[in-house]
């Protein structure tokens, strides 16, 4: 039997599971489990969620010239308050992931998004440099946690043939976090920054409509041994195969919930390094052109406000990027698609590293937004599939730890490129590679499609 064919399960049988005593998989449930209007609230809550997450990762980014000025701030130290959401992203990923294994999905995203928001809105009145610095440090902090598991929480509620298509579909919460962001910022102005930030920290009050449309992991409830539980919350989502089976009948891999050590050991440890290894990659070819895009545009002639214009229009051709990719991971799987939108965002930043027009340079970077983020979409829910439940929040947040890693090296690396001079077209090549090298180390992450959820 082949690798491929081993990690597949089959759903249990009728027989199997008029059994009392017979023991399945919660994983098992939702193979015949059909698409409810149940999953279409959850859908709903969490993409909202995710589209909070965009905003706020962004919106410093859009305001910038207001903080400079309002607080009389050099370049460098507003470098530092837009890296600050980061810095706090780096050890709250490590600390959420292991917390989300224990305290539960819902809890976490109660706990990190209401955390954030009061945070957040402290910050908002802050009177000098450092005050802003140290709230946003702590605010990166506290979100981390949702930002680290609004997609594995999403799997592991969605009927297996419809998980990959849905969960990418939920990363198009992106871009329209970004086009809020940008809105905002048209409508009150950059100097304005402060309502920017108090309508961040408003935002923070979807976790109230989260609480309410979103159940918790049946994985997570089985793994605290709280089986009536999982078994109410199966038959809610509609598994049809959960109205068979009686209390202590669901299981989950016998893995200690968030175990950093079974994380790095055997098969698991070659896979955690290998999406450490991507997320990086990925995040640095991403992330060190979309910081610095509105300067590398300015050098090409455009004004502040046409590079605001030209990030919302990219911002549009995520979307179709994602409802692509979507349909297409359902149907060939998360590898091919992955490696293919990942070379073909390489090539679309290769014609706009080199675009010798406006509309060349609107070309490269429309293609670049499309192939990119239908590649996250699809990375995104690649990532929580290749972990049994137990660690299945500490794998992602891991991974998403070394993202946030690139997110903070990356844009100093490229700004030191661009204050020694260096050309736009040798910065974005410079930043394209690490987009081939993502498609590189992908090729040996194994398949997860059509597959259930340990």
């Amino acid at each position: 039997m082949s690798s491929e064919e081993a990690g597949r399960t089959r759903a249990p049988s009728t027989e199997a599971l008029g059994r009392s005593a017979a023991t399945v998989s919660v994983g098992s449930m939702f193979h015949r489990m059909p698409l409810s209007r149940v999953h279409v609230k959850i859908g709903i809550a969490l993409y909202a969620a995710l589209a909070i997450e965009s905003w706020e990762m962004l919106s410093l980014t859009y305001i910038a010239p207001g903080v400079e000025a309002g607080l009389r701030v050099t370049a460098a130290q507003l470098g530092l308050v837009i890296s600050a959401l980061f810095f706090g992203m780096i050890p709250g990923a490590l600390a959420w992931g292991p917390i989300s294994d224990r305290i539960g999905r819902r809890a976490t995203c109660t706990w990190s998004l209401a955390g954030y928001g009061v945070v957040t809105l402290v910050g908002s009145f802050s009177p000098n440099y450092e005050m802003l610095l140290v709230t946003r440090a702590v605010a990166g902090f506290l979100f981390a946690g949702i930002l680290t598991i609004t997609f594995p929480y999403f799997e592991e509620l969605l009927p297996v043939r419809h998980r990959g298509r849905l969960a990418v579909y939920l990363a198009a919460g992106w871009p329209l976090g970004m086009l809020l962001a940008v809105g905002v910022t048209a409508l009150l102005g950059a100097h304005e920054w402060r309502g920017v930030i108090i309508a961040s920290a408003v935002a923070s009050l979807w976790v109230l409509v989260i609480r309410r449309w979103v159940p918790e992991s049946p994985y997570w409830l089985v793994q605290r041994g709280r089986q009536d539980e999982a078994l109410r919350t199966l038959r809610r989502l509609g598994a049809a195969d959960a109205e068979n089976l009686s209390a202590q009948s669901l299981s989950v891999p016998e893995v200690r919930a968030g175990s950093f050590a079974a994380l790095f050991r055997g098969r698991l440890g070659r896979i955690t390094v290998l999406q450490l290894v991507v997320n990086f990659l990925f995040s640095w070819g991403y992330w060190g052109l979309q910081t610095w895009l509105p300067t590398l545009l300015e050098q090409r002639g455009l004004s502040a406000s046409s590079s605001l214009g030209f990030a919302a229009i990219s911002a549009v051709f995520m979307i179709p990027g994602y409802v692509s990719a979507s349909w297409l991971t359902g149907r060939y799987g998360r590898k091919k698609i992955f490696v293919g939108y990942v070379l073909a965002a390489a090539a679309g930043g290769f014609y706009f590293a080199n675009a010798s027009t406006l509309a060349e340079l609107y070309i490269g970077s429309f293609v670049l937004s499309f192939f990119s983020l239908g590649a996250w979409g699809v990375w995104d829910t690649w990532v929580g599939e290749i972990y049994p439940s137990p660690v299945r929040g500490l794998g992602y947040s891991v991974g998403f730890c070394g993202q946030r890693v690139a997110n903070t090296i990356a844009p100093s690396v490229v700004g030191i490129l661009l204050a020694h001079a260096s050309g736009f077209s040798s910065t974005v090549l410079f930043i394209d590679l690490f987009l081939v090298a993502t498609a590189v180390f992908a090729v040996v992450i194994p398949e997860t499609e059509g597959r259930e959820l340990a």
